[in-house]
């Protein structure tokens, strides 16, 4: 019984993310036993957030008939979201160009976690520049509800650059850093390479970390002493679920 509760728990989590993007999907995510260092029931949260978060991703591809999908970013008081997003090349006037799906509200991670991409190597992260750009990521899918890898570069929805040739625009998820920093936006759109926000690939895989232990870490020691122990999460190409 115990078990069967704590599913359930996760699945409402899930269905909240769905009820965002106006979809009605059920998503079932079981609650894996806890397995690495001290991540197992809040990272068991975050993990059931993003797999209903891929599911709406996943029809709102469908429904758009353009690559859709999931940004995660953090916003400058330190909270990491997840923003739907949608390619948008004509209005943006970028080829990679994606803006955050109007009427969908940016999804809040579980606090105390944090997401990236999964890194793969022996890399430092002792700078506010690098964390961002290993926690700024996308996760796409084809309008075929398929996993893709494609460039991308997240800018608001009416494409104005940061150079002040551009006009403004009241988007108010990515914009302009002037417009973030005044609180009329809440991220900072890929207009920004020193700081981390710029045009790159999206990605398959991520891990779930735990703030605090990661700030308790040396820099140069966070892959080895720490992030390298945490499970790799994979994202099935063809159905978008997540791969225990």
């Amino acid at each position: 019984m115990p078990g069967k509760t704590r599913q359930r728990v996760g699945l409402t989590l899930s269905e909240t993310v769905v009820s965002m993007a106006i979809i009605a999907i059920m998503v079932a995510v079981s609650i894996p036993a806890a397995r690495i260092l001290q991540e197992s029931l809040h990272s068991s949260g975050a993990k059931s957030m993003i797999s209903g978060a891929f599911s709406a991703a996943r029809a709102l591809a469908a429904r758009h008939q353009r690559y859709a999908g999931i940004r995660f970013q953090f916003d400058p008081n330190g909270n990491q979201y997840m923003i739907f997003i949608l390619h948008d090349q004509s209005n943006l006037g970028l080829a990679n160009g994606f803006r955050a799906i109007e009427g969908l509200k940016p999804v809040k991670l579980p606090e105390g976690q944090g997401v990236m991409e999964s890194i793969g190597s022996d890399v430092d992260i002792d700078s506010p520049v690098e964390l961002n750009d290993k926690t700024t990521f996308s996760i796409i899918f084809t309008p075929a509800g398929k996993l893709v890898i494609h460039d991308v570069q997240v800018r608001n929805k009416d494409g104005q650059g940061d150079s002040p040739f551009y006009g403004a625009s009241d988007d108010e998820i990515f914009n302009k850093r002037a417009k973030v920093d005044a609180g009329q936006a809440m991220f900072y759109q890929d207009d920004y390479v020193a700081d981390g926000y710029k045009k790159e690939l999206s990605v398959s895989n991520f891990i779930i970390y735990n703030k605090n232990e990661f700030s308790r870490i040396n820099g140069s020691s966070r892959w080895t002493d720490y992030l390298r122990h945490l499970k790799v999460f994979y994202i099935n190409s063809y159905t978008g679920t997540i791969i225990e």
